[in-house]
């Protein structure tokens, strides 16, 4: 195994951890909030809608951020290797993955481990071996 220097980058990616720790932290203090994404944009689309203002905010924050980063220059290599039936396939089973799990690698993850909850490592560790599983099939059974 060997690391590509070029997209090594430690401290940026420290750097977005700490802004995800800080974001999560404060949502929660301020708000009560997890800042999971999937309940969160389950909460819009659920009947009756509740706090609508800030999972607004939230959802717009995360798909604004990379808008403000491209109209400053700072752009991003997208590199998609796969077809639309596989990503919606993917999509698909992601969606399930977090409604089987109750949330989703950020709830569980970032905001359920912190808080020393079982079942959020639990759900991290099946997410984790889920994705690792995926890996070793794609690249070793079928050649992709």
């Amino acid at each position: 195994m060997s690391i590509d220097l070029v997209s090594f980058t430690p401290l940026l990616s420290l750097a977005g951890g700490l802004a995800i720790g800080v974001a999560a932290t404060v949502l929660i203090l301020f708000n009560g909030r997890i800042a999971g994404i999937s309940g969160i944009l389950g909460g819009l689309l659920a009947w009756p809608r509740n706090d609508v203002a800030w999972r607004t905010a939230f959802l717009a924050g995360l798909v604004g951020a990379p808008v403000v980063a491209g109209l400053a220059g700072q752009t991003m290599a997208l590199d998609i290797q796969a077809g639309w039936g596989g990503i919606l396939v993917a999509g698909l089973l992601v969606g399930m993955g977090t409604r089987y799990a109750s949330g989703c690698t950020s709830g569980h993850g970032v905001c359920g481990i912190s808080r020393g909850a079982v079942r959020s490592l639990v759900a991290t560790a099946t997410f984790m071996l889920a994705g690792f599983a995926t890996v070793f099939v794609q690249r070793h059974l079928t050649g992709g």
